[in-house]
């Protein structure tokens, strides 16, 4: 029986197979014709259409602050990624699935995900908040009494958990993450040198020169993208400390959930963390110095996992693994 575990997010969509391992891992993009509605890409490829499509073609993100914002693309998109992972014919026998969700969704949100996820194939869908299922991911004890804190940083929403005893102490849970990281890259690139950027233009330059702590050498490189005076495409120069700076609202938003989430922790479960420190997961969480930075502020210790970015779907599939054990954490 292939039982699927998926981390729908809002920058990627994740899947595993229950005995197979992480069999997708592309970005949450489908392009359409403007038109007629009709599918042109999906994942990989319509990314890269993003900012460059002709006029008759619109590249859409189903996905907005980690929930479904198009139930009928999320479901496209789904039943694309499932149909060419999972053999002919296995479809047949319609697999139950675990999905990864925002411990801040609604009802409402939670009706839409489970919409599409059975428009697109599947016979159950068991919700798990993000922040514990990124716990399950890396390893640590959620069914002790032994308290465990996640920070989770996707690509529209961070998630911060305490776990104790397979359920959320405290938590916070904000719609700040990635996205508006590389939004206040555009909008600063746009203010301060009159240049317009677009979103795979931003991102890189967050990946390849930003941080949220001074760095020990401040980078620079050079942005292309299209002059506002004129209208010529032009190439600006930009470092590492501007970047730094621009990213700050967003960056200490996502500071002061952690320090939210940790004011509502109980004393007994403080002193746990105290000793075993905070585990940062998704993939927002690789932005340089981010875990220097909480730790400054924290005065706790910061553990980054291995790989980040798959955090939140490993968990997932390690609850379909043992579904008797982890039964408490799904909703």
């Amino acid at each position: 029986m292939a039982d699927i575990a998926i981390d729908l997010g809002t920058a990627n969509t994740l899947i595993e197979i229950r005995g197979e391992g992480l069999v997708v891992n592309e970005p949450s993009v489908v392009a359409v014709e403007r038109d007629s509605g009709r599918v042109r890409a999906i994942g990989l490829e319509a990314k890269r259409m993003l900012g460059r499509t002709p006029e008759g073609i619109i590249a859409v993100r189903p996905m907005r602050d980690g929930v479904i914002a198009d139930v009928d693309m999320a479901d496209l998109m789904l039943r694309h990624f499932l149909e060419r992972v999972l053999p002919r014919g296995l479809f047949k026998v319609k697999p139950t699935v675990v999905i990864g969700v925002p411990s801040g969704i609604t009802e409402m949100e939670k009706r839409a995900v489970r919409a599409a996820v059975i428009a697109a194939g599947a016979k159950a869908v068991h919700l798990i908040s993000e922040p514990m299922a990124a716990a399950i991911g890396v390893g640590l004890p959620v069914t002790s009494p032994k308290g465990s804190m996640v920070v989770n940083v996707g690509g529209g929403t961070s998630e911060i958990g305490v776990i104790a005893l397979s359920g959320i102490v405290a938590d916070a849970s904000i719609r700040v993450a990635g996205n508006e990281m590389d939004e206040a890259i555009m909008g600063y690139v746009r203010k301060s040198r009159n240049l317009l950027i677009g979103e795979a233009t931003a991102e890189g330059v967050k990946i390849q020169i930003g941080s949220a702590f001074p760095l020990e050498q401040e980078r620079e490189m050079d942005v292309t993208g299209r002059d506002l005076v004129n209208g010529i495409p032009k190439s600006v120069r930009v470092n590492s400390v501007e970047i730094r700076e621009c990213i700050q609202e967003p960056v200490f938003a996502i500071v002061a959930a952690v320090r939210r989430a940790l004011e509502t922790t109980p004393p007994e479960l403080s002193s746990d963390i105290i000793d075993a420190g905070i585990v940062m997961t998704g993939g927002g969480a690789q932005l340089r110095g981010l875990g220097r930075l909480i730790e400054r502020e924290t005065g706790l210790p910061i553990h980054l996992d291995e790989q980040p970015l798959t955090c939140v779907v490993r968990g997932a599939a390690r609850v379909l693994e043992d579904r008797g054990l982890y039964q408490s954490v799904l909703s």
